[in-house]
């Protein structure tokens, strides 16, 4: 519209807001959607519906410009974004989601940054007596935009530290995860002396950032590499096993940042969808944590890995009792009630659609076939979930650990495939555990039970299972992929 035109800025004002407004109403539909499998796939793309409104919305804003490099990165990221989701591995999925967790503290970050500098090129002090301070308001409504000057220069100040710890502790899980990085708990002399000497730091230079009375961009370059420093220090003492928790509480911090930038420039989009973001990182935090009998700040403290190191002085049967394919599939075949137990070991050997044709297999011979999942089996919650439904195992057989664990005295044979910590009994018997406490599935209540593994190593918890050596227990030693092919074959001619 020519700049005359106040009619036509107000009309462009009023569609972009019912664009941002659209969006927020998409990305909670989204969400209410990805509760249940059926229909999840819709709410997914619901969702990025969603957002790709707000990018519109944000583009044709007033006072946007650069039009160009707007469209170079929309572009790469769009192609980035494309192949990294063609290319992901499931068992990936944890990392991706860390590495698109760390780019979003690094927006946060670079954003703090750009203002710094849009700010000392215009000569703009900080005058804390300022009564009040106009914001640059990304919305039309102007309902946030008048904010007290100070109260906009501590959000930019939370926003930079957040970001840059958010960014470089979202890499390093990542590659913990993924193993560029070590994965145990990597520690060193005054740990703690460090990692709060840098906290102090960074609180005096927020303090001294203030008192300065004019925007000093050395100061913003300083916290800014603090915070970088701070995500690393932070990560590398947490052991992998706990990555999924530590990238569950990340991300609520990113969310945390989308909507501190959002108040700072009055964008109610984003704030809102920080909100959620944030909201429900936070409570799929504790929600993991409940589900190892865990708090976050053992969790945060490494407390499990320096457990784990202790073990326990409890002495069990450690004798071995392997069995063979053809004796694995009798006993299967021949059951009323079979459950499986999938864990990470299935994700990786790529197994998904093997135990499904098992799954078929027994159903034609009259056996009931249940699968039992774990909150935190394989790397995030909902991991098993995804991988058998991309095998199209029913959801109805799928039963959460509340519900199947008094159904395993009534099992004939549980069949556990990859999965370890989350079936050891250690963790209801013997309080010298690590891991004691930690709710399992109580799959050595069963009649018999059968257990794929590729090899004794122990689970990401470091010690043994109890369960490998209990009299009922056989095991089968491989690949998933390969084992469960075999047992198909053999059940065929049983």
């Amino acid at each position: 519209f020519p700049s005359h035109d106040i009619q036509g800025y107000r009309i462009l004002g009023y569609a972009m807001e019912f664009f941002y407004d659209l969006s927020v109403f998409f990305f909670i539909l989204g969400m209410k959607w990805m509760i249940h499998p059926s229909t999840a796939r819709k709410g997914n793309f619901t969702a990025s519906l969603g957002m790709g409104l707000a990018m519109v919305a944000t583009i044709f804003s007033e006072g946007m410009g650069n039009y160009g490099w707007i469209a170079s990165g929309l572009m790469v990221g769009t192609g980035v974004g494309w192949w990294l989701s063609a290319k992901v591995k499931m068992t990936e999925m944890p990392q991706m989601v860390s590495l698109l967790n760390g780019f979003g503290g690094a927006a946060a970050m670079l954003i703090v940054v750009a203002e710094a500098i849009g700010l000392a090129d215009g000569g703009v002090l900080l005058d804390l007596n300022a009564e009040r301070f106009d914001g640059m308001a990304g919305g039309y409504g102007n309902s946030i935009a008048k904010i007290p000057e100070i109260f906009y220069h501590t959000l930019l100040m939370l926003n930079l530290v957040a970001g840059s710890v958010s960014f470089t502790g979202s890499m390093i899980a990542m590659g913990k995860l993924q193993g560029f990085v070590p994965g145990g708990s990597v520690r060193w002399p005054a740990q703690r002396f460090t990692n709060n000497g840098l906290l102090l730091l960074m609180l005096l230079g927020m303090i001294v950032y203030f008192q300065s009375g004019h925007w000093q961009f050395a100061i913003i370059l300083g916290l800014c590499l603090a915070g970088l420093l701070f995500g690393v220090l932070f990560v590398m003492p947490i052991g992998g096993a706990d990555m999924p928790v530590v990238i569950s509480l990340l991300n609520s911090i990113t969310g945390l940042t989308s909507a501190l930038t959002g108040i700072i420039f009055d964008n109610q989009t984003m704030v809102m969808g920080g909100v959620l973001v944030g909201a429900s990182g936070l409570l799929l935090t504790i929600l993991m944590c409940n589900a190892m009998n865990r708090s976050l700040g053992a969790v945060l403290l490494g407390a499990f890995q320096s457990g784990a190191a202790t073990g326990s002085e409890r002495t069990i049967d450690t004798t071995i009792r392997e069995t063979s394919v053809h004796d694995a599939a009798v006993l299967l075949a021949y059951a009323r009630r079979v459950a499986i137990i999938p864990g990470y070991g299935l994700a990786v050997a790529q197994a998904q659609h093997a135990v499904h044709e098992l799954e078929l297999q027994l159903e034609e011979r009259g056996v009931e076939v249940l699968y039992g999942i774990h909150p935190v089996a394989g790397r995030m919650p909902g991991h098993m979930n995804v991988l058998l439904a991309e095998s199209d195992v029913s959801y109805d057989k799928l039963m959460e650990m509340e519900r199947i664990n008094p159904e395993f005295p009534k099992m004939d044979v549980v069949l556990v495939i990859g999965a370890n910590d989350v079936v050891n009994p250690a963790a209801e018997r013997d309080p010298g555990s690590p891991i004691y406490g930690m709710p399992i599935l109580q799959v050595d209540r069963a009649a018999a039970v059968l257990v794929i593994k590729r090899s004794m190593n122990a689970g990401y918890a470091g010690i043994e299972n109890e369960l490998f050596y209990d009299p009922r227990t056989r095991m089968l030693f491989g690949d998933a992929k390969g084992v469960l092919q075999k047992l198909n074959s053999a059940v065929k001619e049983v």
